[in-house]
């Protein structure tokens, strides 16, 4: 009996979220109808290849890759307020956005999008341009 509720639980939270891996053409067309994209790379990764024009910069894992999970959630707060907002994430090979998207997504955030192949396999494979701060 709780193995069957468990996964109904399971179930009824996973119909709810929607965790998705969207490639360039899809990521373009949601950022430019607004959707807030995130780069959680680290700062010497930003400096080494730049980062998509328009992303707000919100270190997740450390360079040591230790999780900055208090600092992270509280930036993410002054820019989502709500578990429902969509957002895009992503990493450099889109292993890091991978883990932590289907975290936000088991923590009930809703709509919480990574990019395939990250920045790197992703973005500037398919030819696109990065910006450097």
């Amino acid at each position: 009996m709780k193995k069957r509720l468990l996964t109904l639980v399971v179930l009824s939270v996973s119909l709810f979220a929607e965790f998705k891996t969207i490639d360039v053409p899809e990521f373009e067309k949601m950022q430019k109808d607004g959707v807030l994209v995130i780069d959680i790379r680290t700062a010497s990764e930003w400096k080494e290849t730049g980062i998509i024009e328009g992303a707000k910069k919100i270190t997740f894992f450390s360079e040591r890759g230790q999780p900055l999970i208090a600092d992270w959630f509280f930036e993410l707060g002054h820019l989502i307020k709500d578990k429902k907002t969509p957002f895009i994430i992503y990493c450099a090979h889109a292993s890091r956005s991978k883990v932590l998207g289907e975290g936000l997504d088991s923590m009930g955030f809703e709509k919480v999008y990574e990019l395939k192949g990250g920045i790197e396999n992703g973005w500037i494979k398919a030819g696109k341009k990065t910006v450097k701060e």
